[in-house]
């Protein structure tokens, strides 16, 4: 199939997603980096606690308090 006809189907609210070839899709500014951080065990303990408050892991809630503080900051670019 053609990009202009795919277009023509997607602006007319086609379902097109049998179309596609989603093995390769891309999420843009997504791409993983894996880091290793040390804290203090005070801080890993305040840190397990305020995750299990939340029902979330350690990790999530420690990305979700650098996204919020980089927001704040204007220093998360797209």
């Amino acid at each position: 199939m053609k990009a202009h006809d795919l277009d023509s189907r997607f602006d007319e609210g086609d379902d097109i997603i049998d179309e596609l070839d989603l093995t390769q899709a891309r999420r843009p500014l997504r791409k993983q980096k894996r880091v290793n951080v040390d804290f203090p065990t005070w801080m890993i303990d305040s840190l397990d606690r305020e995750a299990a408050r939340l029902g979330v892991t350690r990790q999530s809630i420690i990305k979700i308090w650098l996204a919020e503080r980089l927001e704040q900051h204007g220093s998360h670019s797209h």
